[in-house]
This record gives C-alpha cells, sequence and structure tokens, in this order.
C-alpha cells in the first residue's frame, strides 16, 4: 500500500491475518516519483494498492508505452467506506496472483 491509503484499511487487513506492507513499513515513506513506488512493487513481488489520483497517471503512461509493471488496484477516497475496498482487495489477494495483475489497473469497487 502507498503512504495515501488510510490507515483503516491496513488495520483491518492486519486483523484479518493478511499479508501487508506499507511504502512507510519498507522505509520508502515520500519515495517520489511514482514511477518508483511502482518499480518497487515488482521487486517485492507485489500489487500496489493505492487511492492516489497522481499514481494512475504514471500507470497509464506505462499502458499507452508498453513499459511493464506488476499491476495497481485503486479506490477512490473519499467514495465509499473502507470495509468495500477491504472486502474487495482480500477477495483479490485470496483469488489472485500477482501475475495476474501485469499491466493492469483495477478499480475498486469492484
Amino acid at each position: 500500500m502507498d503512504e495515501n491509503v488510510d490507515g483503516p484499511i491496513g488495520d483491518a487487513f492486519r486483523r484479518r491475518g493478511v499479508d501487508v506492507l506499507t511504502i512507510v513499513e519498507d522505509g520508502r515513506s515520500g519515495l517520489r516519483p511514482d514511477c518508483l513506488v511502482l518499480n518497487r512493487a515488482p521487486e517485492l513481488g507485489r500489487v500496489l494498492f493505492t487511492q492516489d489520483d497522481d499514481l494512475l497517471v504514471e500507470a497509464a503512461r506505462r499502458q499507452k508505452t508498453g513499459e511493464t509493471f506488476l499491476g495497481v488496484i485503486f479506490g477512490p477516497k473519499g467514495k465509499h467506506g473502507a470495509s468495500v475496498y477491504i472486502d474487495d482487495l482480500e477477495l483479490i489477494g485470496t483469488c489472485e496472483k500477482p501475475q495476474d495483475h501485469l499491466g493492469k489497473v483495477t478499480y475498486l469497487p469492484l
């Protein structure tokens, strides 16, 4: 999860026993530009969940140019409660592998 994700989402995952790593826990807080955030996710074998519109711009650029990235899951802030995102992310994490998201942007809610 990048640093723009609301804290209750990560906390709820941990209570459910889901393996979550935030960019802050990875020691990469404040990592800019967003291309570096997208580059870090595949190094860790993880899909990136964000609530940052700017990161979508970088993902779209990569899709347009054919530059690879492991995947982005996006849930806009303020549109839905955290529980909607938590349920959808848990479903994705249970049923899919990071490679299933190669070069994709998935928008929540599903």
